[in-house]
């Protein structure tokens, strides 16, 4: 590297460098004046060598405009040799010929290295790319050059540098000129805490982070000495990494859900180590540092400066610096003479490293490879044969980590084989009564076709939890599985597959043959879904597994009875004996790709701001949407040629018109009462009609009324007697018209009837309208409202009675805001299509009938007296002949060929798995069900039909509860959606998969091959790595920990991980814990204390209890994130944190009554422990609960089957240990804060508490021996009241009655404390001082948003408090390091 070695500029400046080789300065001019400076200590070193790669182009300014010229033109260093394009980050190469005299300029180094420059360039792309730089001004141009020294009254200081426009102010450092180029409002979410949080995380960079991986790359890359110890420096910044790790492990970015400048500050800081030093091991070690880190640097922002970022490989030499080789200038003896000295110190080094490695390792040392191995846990399987449905052998040794593969192998088929999760086991029967009560859900029964998406895993996550709470708290328990026929979805998938294999469509096949078709593929496909819910952990009972057209379940053989089938049919049949179900002709949504009605649900609402093309199926160009076209039509008998003018957004339906509306209190048209209008295309005349839904204020307010193809259209025609004209088939097709128009598709008649009204001098115009387009979520075809004869259910009486459940209190809705939903719903109800043009579901059973008696008239088939229903074809025919007053043999019968619609076979789910109509003892103990779990998107479609069908239908409510929980939305709040490539299989985050796999799966998909390159680039952006493997548990975990009643969930799958850590800290505390208990330990029969319990027993003791109550208290109110952050507080901080730590002298103490006592509250812990934790998370307590040794030999042999602890069973509140070892765990942050602040990593320093009363005093004496084990303190001694404190203390506030003093002397240089205080007080000065002339300029309280003002008020009270406050602890601790120096 000293090759490369630049001589110094002209003027005596040195190149601009790439980092902070000594204090970074602020220095603030205004008009030429000094201001003033600051300087935060920064790492010393040779940056002067990384300096010159390449050297600078002389007074070459870069901007954002277009290229001026050449690229590389005068781009040339010293030496004569052209400067490398590719040594410069990307912003770099658009060049402007503006000498650097103008506007504002941003001054930077053209190393690509320069990461404090790189921060102020990926600020500027924020400040372009929001509302503009913080600082108001417009946005600089980059200049790649110091500023010269005749702009500026003092030695151009370190870049960045950023000019304010000539004779405006200077600022000068990366944290400072970053700060002023963020956009305004951006530097954090908002919120003084938020701002606070971001100058937080930019102070720990600034201090920590660049100090650590300046100190471990540097080596690396040659630029400091050798002797230096790598490993120190590496550890150095592991130590720097570790509050990131913890940090992160749980939030996406630093601050807020997007990047801040504490993630610009971080994130550039560590720039260098993951580029040259962390290796893929050491990242996988820093995971959640790592997916952080390449999570901000694919923001575009950043790719826009720093391109693509390649991590370290670890194949490279580290020494070898990256980067084209330039030639050098010539060196000075001395350089030279340096340069001999540090070969001579590396060849030193490096000899000594070989000798190291030849020398064979001591013999105790052989096994540490061998850890090496395991680092990696996704290697750790379970090999031992167990044949499905046999106990798990769990008697040998415990795997060093925690790997889902290992943990989740082998349990579920033994659960099941064992019957843990039907509600008979453990008594003779459903029906024996139970004082523990009965709990009964059912499934939301998936389709047939799918495959679980996050949706439906967070529904099981949340299900599976409830049931298996409710199961260990020892009531009947039942949560009843089903799939659902889909019939729409199904048949397209099929539909699909047959012509793709055999090109044949459904007509060609017949409906028999194709029926066997779709139960050949249900068969070979639809168990798929059965598998992922198992794999979930879902404790379902699958002997009573339900399919929506299938017999009784696949445990019986056949011939079973037909129960789902059945209830379908008796419930229509009841219905439309009591006139409830009723035929009509209607407008419908139509599917004309699908030739069928279709629900709501089923249709997308795209909407468009204006003219669009889009996309129709059976179309080969696009069709153009979002134009309002306007025409005219002559008005009949006018003298005057008069014209009434309307427009539509669908040409094509003008030849259904009938007639035109116009206000009745619009005066352009009142002469125009009596009067019609001339249809050019057709002989018929169009009545003009006075209607109030008439806007008069849109358009021209005449409209034009097409009633067969509208649904206000077809409501304005049912008030004025209009007839209803339809001019489309099932298909599309134009029919009921003239030629040229006749037969055409719809979209193709829409073109013609176009250029046809211009022929004529009809055209008036077209404008952009923006509109809803709506969308068959199938097909994708464009919806058409059509007129079709369908089958309807009366839903005004039973929408009323479902409301009034409700009002009653008899039917609870959870979270309530969800009632008003309801009772909206409920009131403005309208009958429902119930009828499918399909052939894959369940056939209506309804006959129209043909009479061979001629007195009897030929039927319609809107005519409902001609249709009959009946649960057999017999029962039919009996009904018509006595309807007719005929006999059966002159009644004819044609079955409906529609299907129902799915959501009716689903509204009867509740009873129809227990098999009603007919009585059955699962009938009579479980319907009426608890608890319906779903998601609010379906509370009208699902919920509401199967409140109203079991009122209806069995006089009672399905279920007394409905719990809603929010719909599960990417990590930045979108919708999953395929197209999008966020959709994720849950497999896949129990798995893991790598970005490769997650692209096969678009390329197996439906999807167009434009959406699946839109998919690939969403899916490498929020996985560039790929989804690591997380296992079920922390999925699981981490769905309900992130469900919030009443709010969308925004879920990023990364967090998830931390979860998985969470789930190998279980392991290792249990681990711990069975060594500590030993092999002989023998538990007492009860979880009472012995008596001699220790303070800290006691308040491990009380601190279960609360977990305890606050579990189930979450559990009965549906508090999800309330149970497990009960839980994960008790297990982390709690008993790993503290207890297991206070422990360890315990057990290897001599006092063997305590110990015993210890063990005994350990045990109780890991029991109690592991049983709040089993609903979420069943698969690693299993595992971790069948290694301990059992109370009693009568214990449940299965951890899904032990009692769940309920506060009766823990009742061990102890407020006196919980107050003491509070005293203790504030003491152990003091200090430790203390230790961390002044570097004390390897020291016990002695510690003396000074309290303000006796009983203080008392506690801090009784708990001097846990603060002597949780912060590796020394001497922990309490000081008399009013004793003076020894010299060379650091103090801090452990509480209000309590001071902890450090001792501190001979252990830390108080000149350089007092350096860092003075500095930090300094810092704080200047930047009181310049938010001061901020808030004070014109126009401030105006032009700044008043979030931004608010973050200024926050940033002042934060700079103001070591300035005019009492002292806080950190200067105080300084002060008294340096007095008693």
């Amino acid at each position: 590297m000293s090759s490369r070695t630049a001589p110094a500029r002209a003027g005596g400046a040195r190149p601009p460098a790439p980092g902070p080789a000594g204090p970074e300065t602020l220095v603030v001019t205004k008009g030429g004046k000094h201001v003033g400076a600051h300087g935060p200590a920064a790492v010393a070193g040779s940056w002067g060598r990384l300096e010159n790669r390449p050297p600078s182009p002389p007074g070459r300014v870069l901007g954002s405009g277009r290229q001026a010229g050449p690229p590389s033109a005068g781009l040339r260093p010293r030496g004569g040799c052209p400067a490398r394009r590719d040594h410069l980050p990307p912003v770099f190469f658009h060049l402007v010929r503006t000498p650097c005299v103008t506007m504002s300029i941003l001054y930077v180094s053209p190393h690509p290295d320069a990461f404090p420059s790189l921060r102020a360039l990926i600020a500027a792309r924020y400040g372009e790319a929001g509302e503009g730089p913080g600082w108001g001004g417009a946005h600089p141009r980059i200049c790649l050059q110091p500023p010269p020294t005749s702009r500026t009254p003092f030695p151009p200081p370190r870049l960045p540098a950023l000019e304010q426009g000539p004779g405006g102010l200077w600022v000068w450092g990366a944290t400072a000129v970053a700060q002023l180029l963020w956009p305004a409002g951006l530097g954090g979410p908002g919120g003084s805490r938020a701002a606070v949080l971001v100058q937080q995380w930019v102070s720990y960079a600034d201090t920590e982070l660049i100090p650590a991986a300046c100190g471990a790359t540097l080596p690396a890359l040659g630029l400091r000495s050798s002797a230096q110890d790598p490993q120190a420096a590496l550890g150095a910044l592991g130590r720097a990494l570790s509050p990131l790790e913890e940090w992160l492990r749980l939030h996406t970015y630093l601050a807020g859900e997007a990047p801040t400048l504490a993630d610009l500050a971080a994130v550039t800081a560590l720039l260098l180590p993951f580029r040259y030093v962390l290796e893929p091991s050491a990242r996988r070690v820093w995971g959640n540092v790592t997916r952080w880190f390449i999570t901000c640097v694919q923001q575009p922002e950043f790719r826009a400066v720093l391109g693509e970022v390649v991590l370290h490989s670890g194949a490279r030499p580290l020494s070898q610096q990256p980067g084209p080789e330039v030639p050098a200038p010539p060196k000075t003896a001395t350089q030279l003479k340096k340069e001999a000295k540090k070969r001579e110190k590396l060849e030193k080094f490096q000899q000594k490293q070989k000798t190291q490695q030849q020398q064979p390792p001591p013999a105790e040392k052989k096994p540490k490879p061998e850890k090496k191995g395991k680092r990696d846990p996704g290697v750790i399987t379970y090999d031992l044969p167990t044949p499905a449905g046999e106990k798990k052998d769990v008697s040998g040794t415990m795997p060093d980590s925690y790997s889902p593969q290992y943990v989740e192998a082998a349990w579920y088929p033994w659960w099941e084989q064992q019957g843990f999760f039907k509600p008979e086991y453990g008594r003779s029967s459903v029906s024996a009564p139970n004082p523990r009560g009965i709990f009964m859900m059912c499934i939301p029964p998936p389709n047939v076709t799918g495959s679980l998406h996050l949706g439906h895993a967070l529904t099981n996550a949340i299900q599976d939890s409830l049931t298996r709470w409710h199961r260990m708290r020892g009531e009947t328990t039942l949560w009843n599985p089903g799939c659902d026929h889909a019939g729409i979805a199904t048949q397209v998938v099929v539909e699909k597959k047959l012509w793709r294999e055999q090109g044949l469509s459904r007509h060609q096949l017949g409906r028999e043959a194709f029926l066997q078709e779709v139960w050949k593929w249900k068969e070979e496909k639809g168990d798929r879904i059965y598998h992922q819910l198992k794999k979930l952990g879902s404790s379902l009972d699958w002997n009573r597994a339900c399919f929506t057209m299938d017999p009784l379940g696949p445990a019986l053989p056949p011939p079973a009875p037909q129960k789902l089938s059945t209830a379908v049919t008796e419930a229509f049949v009841r219905l439309h004996e009591e006139g409830v179900i009723y035929r009509s002709t209607r407008l419908v949504n139509w599917s004309c790709s699908l030739n069928s009605a279709i629900s709501d649900i089923e249709v997308d609402k795209k909407e468009l701001t204006g003219r669009t093309l889009l996309s129709v199926p059976g179309y080969k160009e696009k069709v153009e949407f979002g134009v309002l076209v306007s025409f005219a039509y002559k008005v009949q008998g006018s003298d005057s040629d008069e014209e009434v003018v309307v427009a539509t957004t669908r040409i094509e339906t003008m030849l259904g018109d009938v007639a035109i509306a116009v206000h009745p209190k619009d005066p352009r048209y009142q002469h125009l009462k009596g009067k019609s209008v001339i249809h050019p295309f057709l002989s018929r005349s169009l009545p003009i009609v006075f209607d109030d839904f008439v806007d008069m204020e849109f358009g021209t307010g005449a409209v034009k009324i097409t009633p067969a193809h509208d649904q206000n259209d077809y409501e304005v025609g049912q008030r004025h007697g209009l007839e209803a004209i339809s001019i489309m088939d099932s298909r599309g097709a134009l029919i009921n018209v003239p030629p040229p128009f006749l037969g055409l598709p719809r979209f193709e008649a829409r073109k013609a009837v176009l250029e046809a009204l211009k022929e004529r001098g009809l055209f008036r115009g077209v404008e952009d309208n923006p509109m809803v387009v709506p969308l068959c979520n199938r097909s994708k075809d464009v919806v058409e409202p059509l007129l079709r004869p369908q089958w309807y259910v009366r839903c005004g009486e039973m929408a009323q009675a479902a409301s009034a459940a409700v009002t009653r209190g008899d039917l609870r809705i959870l979270p309530e805001a969800h009632q008003r939903t309801w009772h909206a719903w409920m009131d403005n109800i309208r009958d429902w299509c119930i009828s499918r043009q399909l052939w894959w579901g369940h056939r209506i059973p309804a006959y129209f009938v043909t009479v061979s008696d001629p007195a009897v008239p030929p039927g319609q088939d809107p005519d409902g007296r001609y249709w009959v229903s009946g649960r057999s074809e017999a029962e039919a025919r009996e009904k018509a002949a006595k309807e007719f007053g005929v006999s059966p043999d002159k009644i004819s019968l044609q079955q409906d060929e529609d299907v129902l619609d799915t959501w009716f076979s689903s509204g009867l789910f509740p009873f129809s798995i227990f098999g009603w109509p007919n009585q059955s003892e699962d009938l009579s103990v479980f319907y009426p069900g608890t608890l319906l779990e779903t998601g609010h998107d379906i509370l009208f479609f699902w919920v509401a039909r199967m409140v109203m069908l079991g009122l209806k239908l069995t006089g009672k409510l399905p279920f007394r509860e409905v719990y809603l929980h929010a719909i599960v939305r990417d990590a930045h709040g979108r919708k999953m959606s395929k197209s999008l490539g966020n959709v994720i299989d849950p497999l896949d985050v129990i798995h893991g998969v790598s970005l490769q796999g997650l692209h096969d799966q678009l390329l197996s998909s439906n999807l167009d091959p434009s959406e699946v390159e839109k998919a690939k680039e969403g899916q490498k952006a929020d996985f560039p790595a790929g989804i690591p493997e997380c296992g079920t548990d922390a999925l699981r975990f981490g769905l309900c920990a992130y469900t919030s009643q009443g709010r969308d969930i925004n879920l990023d799958v990364n967090r998830i991980l931390g979860y998985r850590h969470f789930c190998n800290k279980l392991w290792n505390a249990t681990k711990f814990a069975l060594r500590g208990l030993g092999k002989g330990f023998v538990p007492s029969p009860t979880s009472e204390p012995g008596g001699h319990e220790s303070l800290v027993d006691r308040w491990i003791r009380s601190r279960l209890t609360e977990a305890v109550r606050l579990s189930n208290q979450g559990f009965q109110a549906y508090d999800f994130p309330a149970v497990t952050t009960a839980q994960y507080s008790f297990w982390l901080y709690e008993l790993c944190d503290v207890y297991l730590e206070c422990l360890k002298p315990v057990l290897n103490g001599v006092d063997q009554v305590v110990a015993e006592c210890a063990r005994q509250t350990l045990y109780t812990c890991l029991d109690v422990g592991l049983r709040l934790l089993s609903p979420f998370m069943p698969f690693v307590t299993e595992e971790l609960f069948q290694r301990l040794p059992r109370r009693t030999l009568q214990a449940p042999p299965s951890l899904c089957v032990t009692p769940y602890p309920e506060p009766s069973e823990c009742s061990w509140k102890d407020p006196e240990a919980e107050a003491a070892m509070d005293l203790a765990l504030s003491i152990t942050r003091a200090v430790r804060s203390l230790r961390a602040d002044y570097n004390l990593t390897r020291i016990r320093p002695d510690c003396f508490l000074e309290v303000a009363d006796e009983a203080t005093g008392a506690l801090g004496s009784a708990v001097s021996g846990y603060v002597q084990t949780l912060a590796s303190a020394g001497v922990v001694a309490v000081l008399a009241l009013g004793a003076p404190v020894p010299q060379g203390c650091a103090v801090a506030l452990a509480s209000d009655r309590c001071s902890v003093h450090l001792q501190l002397q001979g252990l830390v240089d108080p000149a350089r404390e007092l350096g860092k205080l003075q500095a930090k007080r300094s810092e704080a000065q200047r930047q009181a001082q310049r938010l001061r002339e901020r808030r004070a300029a014109a126009g401030y309280p105006s032009k700044v948003p008043l979030d931004v003002q608010e973050a200024d008020r926050a940033k002042v009270l934060t700079t103001h408090c070591p300035l005019s406050l009492a002292p806080p602890p950190a200067p105080t601790d300084r002060s008294r390091a340096q007095e008693g120096g």
